[in-house]
């Protein structure tokens, strides 16, 4: 295919797509360039369908690739890229979710979209390119896609809305969202906001789908350049006798189960329902079974089509009755409860439950040292803040092996993350590291956002002085697509979320939103649905915060007994190396006589700010008083306990003439034999010996040479102040200074004697 390459302004920057040149084999490949920031997204569809399965088998992949920001690996052994980053898969989910709605799910054929970060400008995050790139590889391939989408991300700095601004405008916005979008109908929105007021974020909305329509028609015009035809992949194609045994058996089907599925549905708890379901589905088995026109595939076709009445009754018993499986109202939060302080050794513990959705998080609290370090291909330094999500079998009833986080673990534990982020405490206010893992031990719904508030419970419980609590909900939606009519619904449960056709979850405080996270499965909803949604869920979340408040109201004034302790001193960056010590010497021996790696930690920034994280109090302010004498200037007038590290002797005669000692860690001065008492001293050792404890006082700083003068004597009570009188007696030929005495010689100049 000839190279072509299509072009648009916008944010004040030219976004260009390129297709023809690279990737040539996929059913479609294209590449996004927007700054200097450029990525390759390739389509594929493989051309036969998968056996057995009874899903839409899509993958999404992003590739962070090193060298597209001029890096290699920091590792020593391990020099190519392995597992994705955490960044990397939010990215992936995020172009997943905004994809796949626009797919028809009976497709069977398997699908993978691959973005592959080329080059990394330092401005412009390539997400936004990742979500455009995928809608134009689609758009332009064979696959059947009811595309394109377009996405731009939306910030407000100082009240003025920001078109895709770059990372350094990024950390000066209030808000950040990024908003993928067919025309008018919105599909996918991921937000995070400092506690952001729900007009200002319906206003945002309003501004991303303006603008996403200019990168639409750029998407438009690479299909209608370069498309394919969509090719119509085999989907249950049936005989006319088999759709006409398809029918029968539909009717069987739905005379066995009319009048039972509404009574299903109002059973409440969860595993009764299932239980009430598995009943059913058997029972139709025993049906179907005894009817000898009923094959074996069929009878496994019927469990499906209860599954499929099932949620056919549930949307029924929504859009006509207004009530909802459960028999709740629509607008109708489930039961709440909050706990904290479960755990008797953690620092700080919460348990939330919401209907049968329950999570317990637990918080730890570490030093500086314990932060994260970021060595990716955009994100690098320090995470100090960690929200990690768990989600095992049994909180579902089921039996599934453990082998670590997966996508969804990473993304609900990201959001999460993302929720609380905004109300925690400065670093300088605060410095510990925080980790909080959420155990998810039921569910029914929603658990990303029930972990939200038990992160919100759980870290008040360990004192870290949030700025206001958090708290979120999940809002759903129920649609006619025959007559447009549709419902909102409040603290959606599994099936509703299995059944509807959004998961639209809202995070934040009191006063505003910290996080969304919009997902849907039809090709969009208009924005009217998030004025609802969004409102609808700050009803919610303010009856949930104050339940929570009931748990406890504000974050503890006194930290866990078990938490570590930080202190923190300030010294002169010049003079870390001081307290570091050649090949780490000073430092080692500080922690080593401070109780050791396991009672202490040490962390020094650059700006010479030091932290001491200890679980012992004497020991850690040991330390600091060790740090503080190190960095500390001597002054003359001082008085210091100080200890005798050697004797100096004079090089050309031996005699002694002095002592050294050391004052604080690593300072020292002499003190010469002249100042030792007020008595005469002939030799040191007389008086002092290696290890001797003495006081002494500084009585000159030369800081150019330094040397530092100290004196026994002027502690001595009849000390006045005045020069010791020099004797005659130095030694057999030395002054007092320790020179030669050459004895009397004549002057000849007065004809006097001089010494």
């Amino acid at each position: 295919m000839k190279p072509q390459t299509f072009s648009t302004e916008i944010g004040g920057r030219e976004l260009i797509i390129s297709t023809g040149k690279l990737a040539g084999q996929a059913n479609g490949a294209v590449t996004v360039r927007y700054g200097d920031t450029v990525i390759l997204a390739t389509a594929t569809m493989s051309r036969i369908q998968r056996e057995g399965i009874d899903f839409f088998p899509l993958l999404v992949d992003y590739e962070e690739r090193l060298y597209a920001a001029g890096k290699i690996k920091s590792s020593r052994f391990m020099k190519r890229e392995g597992r994705a980053s955490d960044d990397a898969i939010l990215t992936a989910r995020m172009v997943d979710r905004s994809i796949r709605p626009l797919f028809d799910h009976k497709v069977r054929n398997d699908v993978q979209v691959v973005i592959t970060v080329l080059s990394w400008d330092q401005e412009n995050d390539s997400d936004i390119l990742a979500l455009i790139g995928a809608s134009a590889a689609l758009s332009m391939s064979n696959i059947p896609w009811d595309g394109p989408i377009a996405a731009v991300r939306v910030g407000r700095i100082n009240g003025e809305w920001v078109l895709n601004p770059t990372y350094e405008a990024r950390g000066k916005s209030e808000l950040d969202l990024v908003l993928s979008a067919k025309h008018d109908q919105q599909v996918m929105i991921e937000a995070s906001g400092s506690e952001v007021q729900e007009d200002v974020m319906l206003e945002a909305l309003n501004f991303a789908q303006k603008h996403v329509q200019k990168v639409i028609k750029l998407v438009e015009d690479v299909q209608k350049a370069v498309g394919k035809d969509k090719i119509k992949p085999d989907i249950n194609v049936l005989t006319d006798e088999e759709k006409a045994a398809h029918e029968k058996l539909r009717a069987k089907v739905l005379a066995f189960s009319a009048g039972k599925l509404g009574a299903i549905w109002k059973i409440k708890d969860k595993k009764l329902r299932e239980e009430a379901v598995t009943d059913l589905t058997a029972k139709l088995d025993e049906v179907l079974k005894a009817d000898n026109d009923v094959t074996k595939e069929q009878r496994l076709d019927g469990k499906h089509l209860i599954e499929e009445y099932l949620d056919e009754e549930a949307r029924r018993m929504v859009l006509e009755d207004g009530l909802r499986v459960d028999g709740r109202k629509i607008d109708e939060v489930r039961p709440l409860s909050s706990e904290v302080a479960l755990v008797p050794r953690t620092h700080g513990s919460g348990l939330f439950q919401r209907g049968e959705t329950q999570v317990m998080s637990l918080v730890t609290l570490g030093s500086p040292g314990d932060e994260q370090t970021l060595d990716g291909m955009e994100l690098t330094g320090k995470k100090r803040y960690m929200h990690h999500y768990n989600f095992p079998g049994y909180s579902v009833g089921e039996v599934q092996p453990l082998r670590g986080a997966g996508r969804r673990e990473i993304g609900h534990g990201a959001l999460a993350e993302k929720a609380i982020l905004p109300v925690l405490p400065n670093k300088e206010d605060f410095p510990y590291t925080i980790r909080v893992v959420s155990e998810v031990l039921s569910s029914n719904g929603s658990t990303s956002q029930a972990s939200t508030c038990g992160s919100t419970l759980a870290l008040m419980d360990a004192g870290v002085p949030i700025k206001a609590p958090v708290a979120g909900i999940a809002m759903g939606l129920i649609t006619d697509p025959k007559t447009g009519k549709y419902k909102v619904l409040t603290d959606i449960q599994g099936i509703e979320d299995h059944a509807g056709d959004m998961d639209y979850k809202v995070a934040g405080t009191a006063q505003g939103i910290t996080a969304i996270q919009m997902d849907i499965k039809l090709g969009g909803i208009p924005i009217s649905v998030s004025e609802e949604a969004l409102a609808g869920a700050k009803k919610a979340r303010l009856q949930i915060l104050e339940v929570m408040a009931k748990a406890i109201a504000e974050p503890r004034k006194e930290l866990s007994p078990y938490a570590p302790r930080i202190i923190t001193v300030k010294i002169d960056p010049e003079k870390i190396r001081q307290v570091i010590g050649k090949g780490g010497e000073t430092i080692n021996k500080i922690i080593d006589e401070c109780g050791g790696i396991d009672v202490i930690k040490i962390d020094i920034e650059q700006d010479g700010m030091v932290y001491l994280t200890s679980t012992n109090a004497a020991m850690a302010d040991k330390a600091k008083n060790w740090i503080e004498n190190i960095v500390k200037d001597l002054k003359v007038g001082e008085v210091y306990d100080g200890v005798v590290t050697d004797i100096i002797k004079d090089r050309m005669r031996g005699n002694e003439i002095g002592a050294i000692v050391e004052v604080l860690p690593g300072k020292d001065g002499m003190v010469h034999v002249s100042n030792i008492s007020m008595q005469h001293v002939v030799n040191v050792s007389d008086v002092l010996h290696i290890g001797d404890k003495v006081k002494v006082k500084v009585m000159e700083v030369d800081i150019e040479r330094g040397k530092v003068s100290l004196s026994m004597k002027a502690l001595d009570p009849a000390y006045t102040g005045e020069p010791e009188r020099p004797r005659r007696d130095y030694g057999r030929g030395h002054g007092p200074s320790g020179f030669r005495d050459r004895g009397p010689r004549r002057d000849d100049r007065g004809g006097g004697t001089r010494f």
